[in-house]
């Protein structure tokens, strides 16, 4: 009985298979559904029960059965499993369908292990024999190479069997299976190197790796033995070897000098295709024959015959460990002297060379006196090693589910390792777009550059062939015309070709483009060209993997009918947020929505228009702007939202209001209208909960809290916390009608010069008192308008009024008086007001000398380029005053450079002047300072004449607070300027 294995895409889709022997062409099933193969066309159940078994083994469930396949056209019996693959993130990448076939059924020779079945790509057509054997030692696989070299006629008569195979001999088994049991055990790559017979007799040497393979728990299922045909070397050693014991003999004959000499001779021309090296120990000279420096790059002549001409070549990190091994091998520690090491050649590549070596002693004492020795390039071979670890390495990181964008990177690098000089990327494409999906060894800046493209006929080569679908390869980015709008991009890089290769799912639809870079101009040869197509394909294997993935997270997480997140994800996301809440001690709130009577809708016009509706819902509580952090619906009418609370404890109940809002917005269903509403329970983590349910319970309670008194509301966990917000709500809500009905009053309260007692001026007040919640201080509804967005109309009206009534005074002929307009610090800054303060003055015939500005000293806390404010309302002709001068943060850099004419003293610093010493020091300090740089000082909140007394002496020239007036009406400002604009006696 044989095993038979298929790898399944997250679809159920065939990717590939390890048998050829079933009647059908790899070629006319990749890409099928399993149940939809010929193998089960021949019956509707069986293949109703396959299907059913795929899904289930798609949820992560092993499945294990028996059904029937179509064998040589006729049906038979087999045994199952269904096995799921899954990733880091635990999700199913693909399935692994092992069918146990009868012996008679199936051809052995392609039962490759899953994990390996992608490499026979690249492994079939390389030069180097690959050999893949079981945890038993039983054969699996036999690359080409092998068996042309064994000269096997039939292959299949070899697999199962216990390896290594019959012609191999006894002894060379027995170190084999050491070596392959060493690999299994230890998990690490071990060498070998032994002969093989062929057919005919004839000895092929193989220079043997083995590679242990694992699956993604760790554990090795495989042996891949891959083997470098060194027959040739050894043939030359063994020639060498003779002649120079043909040459010891003919010295003790004709003299040391003719015997060098002739030994010379005959090392150089057997070492035509080697480089040859000489070393006398006596005299410390080297010989380097021709070939051994022309394979660094070097002429005949250019080297010079010492010891320290290899050091200068070796890398540093391999020449301590040669000299050592050199040495172990003199002193007769080691029997053989075999090392590899990397050298540098002249163009600045590195070499990958194995030297061989044996000893020349003297014939009298034994004396070693020469170390004679071979060098050969094995570049090619360590590349074609590192390219196969690579590959290995890659097709695990498929098998276990790593990120998309780790195996571009490590598809890109085992390339660039294959081809010295060579960047690699890989794009994919979306809605016609290149997105960058790896390329690390392209510049950042040309990558961001190629984000984002929409692909064309004429958009460099991987924009051209995700568009044609076809390869696209270009010899000089500089003067292609597919390259006219990107070079720019390229060229300042280095980057002078490039070549692009669609990258295909299993079904042929472009999923994006392998692109290759040099930085010389070139079209690609045979190697580059088959290199570019591999590459494409386990590209798409990787893209086709990864979206797959994708499609399913989006169906695990997403609401099919609203679009919003799944209830799986709202429980993933609310565990998430609670654990960062945690870490953090933030709070946050969670917001449980039901629709009110949404049976009553399903009922009369149907589950259709129920759908729609909700629908609709969904997409309008998706577009509350208030805070809102997540959003999912938990199934039927029931939707859910995650908002963080940072400084408000009641922000939840604005995004509330703001969702009771728009779901409560009219709308057409079935040609009627309908205006639907919901109820909302509010919790708070930690306050209610700190776990899921808890919570989720918090949050239900206060829901049916809701919907008990009357529905179309919402309510907290917490009974109070509605209460506070309800009135909170209430209390904008009349205050954003008293604003747009300018329902609001003002007051003036009049500032008075100290010296003279003559009224100056007067600041304008905003007063409200609504019917039902009574007066309201200014500091909560001036605190509230910004908070609701209603202080520009506020300053507008309060802006146009004030400057409105002072033109009336001075049309019944009253003294001309300066009007003092306070202005919010946000509001300041906008540039709007600029343009607000000239319309005022133009509509009203304001003179802008008698209008003055009071901002707190908070604006002054800004960069240097909004004081420019300042400036422009200065240019207009305003006065500026800075407010509550000395309670905030204010820079005095700053200050220097504003141009303001007053600094108004806090009411703090006045009610402690006649007691305090310190206070009389502040406010002295900031009188003299603000008259050094030429500011009026104007003093609040004056109660008593000690007060007033103090700051007269202190020099401040303006006051203004009870101890003169109360803040009264327009029409009291007219009585108290009737009366000889005095408010000062003269022994005040």
């Amino acid at each position: 009985m044989y095993t038979h294995f298929v790898i399944l895409d997250k679809d159920g889709r065939i990717l590939y298979t390890s048998e050829a022997s079933l009647a059908q062409e790899p070629d006319s099933i990749l890409g099928l559904s399993l149940w939809d193969s010929p193998w089960f066309n021949h019956d509707t159940e069986v293949k109703k029960g396959m299907k059913e078994a795929c899904l289930d083994a798609l949820l992560g469930n092993t499945v294990q059965g028996r059904t029937s396949i179509l064998l040589r056209d006729n049906p038979e019996p087999v045994e199952y499993r269904l096995l799921p693959q899954t990733g880091d993130s635990g999700e199913v990448s693909f399935l692994i369908q092992e069918v146990y076939l009868p012996a008679s059924a199936t051809n052995p020779g392609t039962n490759l292990p899953p994990a390996l079945h992608n490499s026979e790509l690249w492994i079939e057509n390389s030069p180097i024999c690959t050999k893949i054997v079981d945890l038993d030692f039983n054969l699996k696989y036999m690359s080409q190479a092998g068996i042309q070299d064994l000269q096997i006629d039939c292959i299949d008569d070899y697999y199962g069997r216990p390896y290594p195979l019959s012609f191999y001999p006894d002894a060379f088994k027995n170190s084999m299976h050491g070596k392959m049991a060493e690999a299994r055990e230890t998990g690490q790559t071990t060498t070998h190197e032994a002969p093989a017979y062929d057919i005919n007799g004839n000895p092929v040497w193989y220079h043997s790796t083995l590679q242990p393979l694992k699956n993604r728990s760790g554990d090795i299922h495989s042996i891949m033995i891959v083997s470098i045909n060194i027959t040739a070397q050894k043939h030359a050693e063994d020639t060498l070897k003779k002649t120079l014991s043909n040459l010891e003999h003919k010295t003790r004959e004709r003299g040391v000098e003719l015997y060098e000499s002739e030994e010379r001779f005959a090392l150089a021309m057997r070492g035509a295709n080697d480089g040859l090296w000489d070393w006398n120990l006596e005299s410390n000279e080297i010989y380097y024959s021709p070939r051994w420096k022309s394979m660094l790059g070097y002429r005949e002549d250019e080297l010079e015959g010492t010891l320290e001409t290899w050091a200068t070549l070796v890398i540093p990190d391999d020449k301590e460990r040669i000299l050592h091994e050199v040495q172990e091998y003199l002193s007769g520690n080691t029997d053989t002297f075999e090392v590899e090491m990397q050298m540098s050649h002249k163009n600045g590549n590195r070499v990958f060379v194995l030297s061989r070596a044996f000893l020349v002693h003297h014939e009298s004492d034994g004396k070693p006196i020469r170390l004679v020795g071979t060098h050969v390039d094995i570049t090619e071979r360590k590349i074609a090693e590192s390219y196969n670890e690579k590959n290995a390495e890659i097709l695990e990181m498929i098998a276990i589910g790593k990120s998309a964008s780790e195996i571009y990177d490590g598809i890109a690098m085992m390339y660039e390792a294959r081809h010295p000089g060579l960047r690699c990327s890989m794009l994919e494409l979306h809605d016609g777009k290149l997105m960058h999906g790896g390329a690390p060894s392209l510049p950042e800046e040309y990558c961001k550059a190629v984000h984002g493209l929409k692909n064309g006929p004429s958009v460099g080569s991987c924009g051209t062939s995700t568009y044609t679908g076809k390869r696209v390869l270009v010899s000089d980015i500089d003067t292609d015309p597919k390259w006219a709008k990107l070079k720019h991009a390229a060229l300042p890089h280095g980057l002078r070709c490039c070549w692009s290769e669609p990258i295909k799912n299993s079904s042929g639809k472009v999923l994006g483009a392998f692109g290759m870079y040099y930085n010389h101009t070139a079209l690609p040869d045979e190697e580059e060209l088959k290199d570019l197509k591999s590459a494409a394909r386990l590209a798409g294997i990787v893209m086709e993997r990864d979206q797959a993935r994708k499609r399913i997270h989006k169906l695990a997480y997403t609401d099919e009918l609203t679009g919003l997140a799944s209830r799986a994800y709202f429980y993933i996301s609310l565990e998430e947020m609670i654990t960062t809440s945690q870490r953090h001690d933030r709070r946050f709130s969670l917001l449980y929505i039901d629709l009110d009577n949404f049976k009553d809708v399903n009922d009369s016009l149907g589950v259709d228009m129920g759908d729609l509706l909700l629908k609709r819902i969904a997409h309008q509580l998706e577009n509350v702007d208030s805070g809102i952090d997540f959003i999912a619906r938990l199934g039927g009418d029931e939707f859910c939202i995650l908002t963080e609370d940072v400084n408000d404890e009641y922000s939840a109940a604005h995004v509330a209001q703001r969702c009771l809002d728009v779901v409560g917005q009219p709308t057409l269903l079935s040609s009627g209208k309908l205006t639907p509403a919901c109820s909302i329970g509010i919790a708070h983590f930690p306050d209610d909960g700190k776990d899921p349910p808890s919570l989720l319970k918090a949050a239900d309670t206060a829901l049916y809290a809701a919907k008990e008194h009357g529905k179309n509301r919402y309510a907290f966990y917490k009974p109070e916390l509605t209460e506070i917000a309800e009135y909170r709500f209430l209390f904008e809500q009349y205050l954003r009608e008293a604003i747009e009905k300018q329902e609001l009053k003002i007051v003036y309260q009049p500032q008075v010069n100290i010296k003279s007692g003559n009224i100056i001026g007067v600041e304008a007040l905003t007063r409200w008192h609504h019917q039902k919640l009574g007066q309201i201080p200014p500091t909560e509804f001036i605190a509230a308008a910004e908070r609701i967005g209603m202080i520009k109309p506020l300053t507008e009206w309060v802006l146009r009024t004030a400057c409105s009534q002072a033109v009336s005074w001075k049309k019944m002929g009253l003294p001309a008086l300066r009007m003092a307009v306070n202005i919010s610090p946000s509001h300041f800054l906008d540039r709007d007001l600029i343009s607000l303060v000239k319309r005022s003055i133009d509509e009203t015939g304001m003179t802008p000398s008698e209008l003055e500005l009071e901002v707190t000293e908070g604006v002054v806390q800004t960069d240097h380029h909004n004081l420019t404010v300042f400036q422009e309302m200065r240019n207009l002709g305003v006065m500026l005053t800075i407010d509550d001068f000395g309670t905030g943060y204010s820079s005095f850099a700053s200050i220097k450079h504003l141009e303001v004419d007053c600094l108004k003293i806090d009411k703090y610093f006045v009610d402690d002047i006649t007691t305090d010493k310190d206070t009389t020091t502040l406010v002295r300090s900031m009188i003299e300072m603000g008259h050094n740089l030429g500011h009026g000082i104007v003093a609040e909140g004056i109660e008593t004449i000690q007060q007033l007394k103090v700051l007269r002496e202190l020099g401040c020239e303006t006051a203004q607070g009870y101890f003169f007036s109360r803040p009264v009406s327009a029409e009291n400002i007219v009585v108290l300027l009737g009366n000889g604009n005095m408010l000062l006696s003269d022994t005040a």
